[in-house]
């Protein structure tokens, strides 16, 4: 019997919903909305559960954002069958094809029901039915993807065209006429006339014999550097750590290039479940939900004479007076001011800020970290103020600066301090002082969160005057910085 295998791809990073999606918290962790009770990814790994028939998900991610997925599973209550960790990105073909080894060593009739980690199903029940009807075409040595019908000429999404049914689906399923990429508004409009023309959702239920033969045929080195991979891979907290060597000579290409593109045996299945890929702030405010105005707002604005407007701000208090179809974001550090029916191309200015090595494309003020998180306060030229917020069971590495000296005031909770051998208890509003080039840690040993106004004072005050020894979370020295 085909057991159906959810296959969450949790590699992106979301450029086109900055500032609030950056490189090292993408958009799949983030909560948009007021009220919103998963993030992206939450949502996802509830779509497929176990308590419905389908095996524990395997998930694929980049080192830099796994214990952010590790707390997002564990917030969902689930034990995953794998955390994968891809030590170089090479696209989605590879880390499919990693995957469906892994589920073949559990089942040699394995289905994958690949999906990315970051989109929006409304109808939760009608998604589960699409999944075993395509895995039942899946079954049969087909590779199916998920065809939406389109709603406006959209020009940000690739189409395929729809072919001839399938026999044996009762006009279920299709095969794949063509595939087609992001259209011209003119060309967009066509295919919306035409009725035979769907969005390529990027969700696929595979069969992962199927697929790795297809691999094999028309992409060997992905199935050889894969196997390696996989087969070296090494077990590092829990995560699966592939081989990097192995996986680093996979060619970078996607899953339809690769292989959908060129196979046979792609089929296609109508989806109607509210699908939303959520690729840009129009996206976002399609799903928002909005007031008789037309507009979405987020923390404090007053807005006169403002009409379909996504309004997000998390500090100061935003003001606006005739505006129309607008986009703006403000957060601690960054402003982002645009224009909806341009809100594809903040991926731009992503890339203008990687080119100039701006931080803001990369970390919030807030800096996630296994143990909790920190937070910039406050800087000047010799001195910092943070707010270290470490969660029940966090521990901080040992460590030691050579160029600042550091006063932590416990607002919250019980810290367990230890500065060089003296090791004690630092409860709230009492404080302690360490000295540059003293050796300390910090840790929670409560069932609360413990929270920490640090202030340093120094000649030097970068994250990279530091040194570690003991780290829990196995961390190499480029991921604290």
């Amino acid at each position: 019997m085909s057991t159906i295998f959810p296959v969450i791809l949790s590699g992106g990073s979301g450029t086109r919903l900055w500032p609030l999606s950056r490189a090292m918290y993408p958009k799949q962790f983030i909560r948009f909305f007021d009220g919103q009770n998963a993030s992206f990814l939450g949502a996802t790994l509830q779509r497929l559960k176990a308590d419905a028939g389908f095996a524990p998900p395997i998930l694929l991610c980049n080192n830099d954002h796994r214990f952010l997925v590790q707390e997002e599973v564990e917030r969902a209550g689930i034990q995953p069958r794998a955390i994968i960790l891809e030590p170089i990105a090479r696209n989605t073909a590879p880390a499919i094809a990693v995957a469906a080894l892994a589920a073949l060593r559990e089942n040699p009739g394995a289905v994958l029901a690949v999906m990315p980690s970051d989109h929006v199903v409304q109808d939760e029940a009608r998604f589960v039915e699409g999944i075993r009807r395509a895995a039942k075409v899946a079954s049969t040595g087909r590779l199916v993807l998920f065809g939406i019908k389109p709603s406006e000429a959209h020009t940000g999404y690739g189409y395929i065209r729809q072919g001839a049914p399938l026999e044996g689906f009762n006009g279920g399923a299709y095969a794949v006429e063509a595939f087609y990429e992001k259209p011209d508004k003119e060309t967009a409009q066509r295919y919306l006339a035409s009725g035979d023309y769907f969005w390529n959702s990027g969700i696929f239920v595979l069969n992962a014999r199927t697929y790795l033969e297809e691999i094999a045929r028309l992409e060997p080195q992905i199935l050889e550097a894969a196997r390696g991979a996989l087969a070296r891979a090494s077990d590092d907290l829990g995560f699966v750590r592939l081989d990097k060597a192995s996986f680093a000579a996979s060619p970078n290409i996607s899953i339809d290039y690769a292989v959908m593109e060129k196979t046979t045996s792609a089929a296609m299945l109508p989806l109607d479940v509210g699908w939303n890929d959520v690729g840009s702030w129009t996206s976002l405010w399609e799903i928002a939900p909005r007031d008789d105005k037309g507009n979405y707002i987020h923390g404090e604005a007053v807005l006169e004479d403002t009409a379909g407007c996504y309004v997000h701000t998390e500090k100061s208090i935003v003001s606006t007076i005739g505006l129309k179809d607008l986009v703006i974001v403000d957060t601690p550090d960054a402003l982002l001011v645009a224009d909806k029916s341009r809100t594809q191309d903040v991926s731009k200015i992503v890339q203008r800020l990687k080119k100039s090595n701006r931080k803001e494309q990369e970390q919030h003020l807030r800096n996630y970290r296994p143990w909790g998180y920190f937070e910039t306060l406050n800087i000047g030229p010799r001195f910092q103020v943070k707010l270290l917020h470490v969660k029940p069971g966090g521990k901080l590495s040992m460590q030691m600066h050579h160029h600042r000296s550091e006063h932590w005031i416990v607002v919250q909770g019980t810290a367990k301090v230890v500065i060089g051998d003296i090791e004690k208890l630092v409860r709230e509003n009492e404080s302690v002082y360490i000295f540059a080039t003293q050796w300390h840690r910090l840790e929670n040993p409560g069932k609360v969160p413990v929270e920490i106004i640090e202030v340093q004072i120094g000649s030097y005050l970068g994250e990279d005057d530091i040194m570690r020894t003991d780290d829990i979370y196995h961390r190499a020295p480029e991921e604290t910085k």
